[in-house]
């Protein structure tokens, strides 16, 4: 691993959260095509984050009326995770909020931001 690599550290409670990813599953091939059962949901494997309420000039840039339904994440770099991830945390579902999803691979860092959803909107 390389030196400048930055790792947050599980110790000093930056990870001390899980999260669980939920990703769309791939259309499966049928006896007559593609299935159109509609669209379907894969949990992936729980991962450690740091989690907290978005404060300040940054929540009211991205519109936020409810500051408990908008949270900050901040992770190590994970491909488990993309833009039109959902997230279970909390027992609750969100989504991760259009243009705030910042991954950087060479600084091993994920950041973005997620807003509460209600599971009949899945």
């Amino acid at each position: 691993m390389p030196e400048n690599k930055k790792i947050m550290a599980y110790d000093a409670g930056l990870l001390e959260y899980l999260i669980t990813p939920v990703n769309r599953k791939a259309a499966t091939m049928g006896k007559h095509g593609v299935d159109s059962a509609g669209v379907q949901w894969q949990e992936g494997s729980p991962l450690h984050a740091w989690v907290d309420y978005q404060r300040g000039k940054s929540a009211m840039n991205v519109g936020a009326l409810d500051a408990y339904a908008v949270k900050i994440v901040r992770m190590n770099y994970t491909s488990q995770l993309n833009e039109r991830s959902r997230i279970k945390y909390d027992g609750k579902l969100w989504q991760i909020m259009p243009g705030t999803f910042n991954a950087n691979y060479r600084q091993n860092s994920l950041q973005f931001l997620m807003q509460q959803i209600n599971e009949k909107d899945v």
